[in-house]
């Protein structure tokens, strides 16, 4: 055999065996391996391969079971395995169980994980539960400062609450978030202080408001429990009952003016109608005077009626003519109803 082609084999066998080495550490993880066993970690060599095998990532799987069971906490691979492969996330679900039994917290395995699942920050949760958190009513970060509210003599008051809520994990899942609390504190601060018969009533004793509020149980249905409710600030707002008295009286006013307008019209128009009757009936007087001299006539002709009577009449009728004149003031302009 030549030497050439020993060298060729020679180069070769290295290749494939240090692909063989490569392949064997892919699927058996010796340093997790041995990471495991030195923290008295119970997993197998055969686990890590049917990791491997089902695409799932050791690291994941392995680093948060020895930090377990160093605290203490015995979880299998399986669990941690099953719940990768669903989704979750399985460092935080580990530091969550961690925190939980460090405080006494009653938080099995199965409820962490379906808090996870659910879209739940459960380390966050268990932190919420040692640690109660502050939330402010109204939220400030979309841009409302307080909530106003209006009592029954009319004066407008604005508050603004502080509300220390702790998570209640055992209804964590399907429970409502902190923006229903929000919702409801507001509500409530909005009933009792519309329910006050005077405004003066609660900026004496603001703590009418947290007690009755309180009292309503804001927190059933949600995922937290409500510790207390601080009313961190009440103003005095507007006059409503006054504006609204003020709105009210302006508008019977314009009412009453377009009443009055109306009347007016209507005067107006009667005004003219009767106008329009006198000259009618001025126009019937002066058709009845242009008939008298006709019947005169007539009855002369006919001999009803005389000269003497005819001239008496002329009399009266000048007689007449004078005291009107002397009657009526000087500019005045004398008619006689004859003619």
């Amino acid at each position: 055999m030549e030497a050439g082609s020993v060298v060729f084999i020679v180069m070769g066998a290295i290749v494939v065996f240090f692909i063989v080495i490569g392949v064997i550490s892919y699927f058996i993880p010796w340093r997790l391996w041995i990471s495991a066993r030195a923290a008295s970690v119970p997993i197998r060599i055969i686990d890590l391969i049917g990791m491997r095998l089902r695409r799932v990532d050791p690291n994941h799987i392995v680093l948060p079971m020895i930090t377990a069971y160093k605290a203490g906490l015995h979880i299998s691979s399986d669990m941690l395995e099953s719940h990768f492969l669903a989704g979750g996330k399985v460092y935080e679900v580990v530091n969550a169980m961690i925190s939980a039994d460090k405080a006494r917290i009653p938080l099995t395995w199965e409820r962490a994980t379906a808090i996870d699942l659910a879209g739940r920050k459960v380390l966050d949760a268990v932190q919420m539960s040692v640690k109660p958190r502050v939330i402010d009513c109204p939220d400030v970060s979309r841009g409302t400062k307080m909530v106003a509210a209006v009592a029954k003599d009319g004066i407008q008051l604005l508050a603004r609450a502080r509300v220390t809520v702790r998570a209640n994990l055992d209804r964590l899942i399907g429970g409502a978030t902190e923006e229903t609390i929000i919702a409801r504190v507001g509500e409530g601060i909005v009933t009792t202080i519309g329910s006050a018969e005077s405004h003066k009533e609660i900026l004496e004793n603001p703590d009418i408001i947290s007690q009755k509020v309180l009292e309503k149980g804001l927190d059933t249905g949600t995922g937290f429990e409500i510790l207390s409710i601080d009313i961190a600030d009440v103003d005095v707002g507007e006059n409503i009952g006054a504006k609204l008295q003020i709105a009210q009286a302006e508008a019977d006013k314009q009412i009453a003016q377009a009443k009055a307008e109306e009347r007016k019209a209507m005067a107006l128009a009667r005004e003219q109608e009767m106008k329009a009757q006198v000259q009618e009936m001025r126009a019937k007087v002066v058709e009845a005077e242009v008939e008298v001299p006709r019947a005169m006539s007539e009855a002369l002709r006919k001999g009803h009626m005389g000269f003497m009577d005819y001239y008496n009449w002329q009399n009266i009728r000048a007689d007449t003519e004078m005291r009107r004149s002397i009657s009526q003031p000087p500019g005045s302009s004398s008619s006689s109803p004859l003619t």
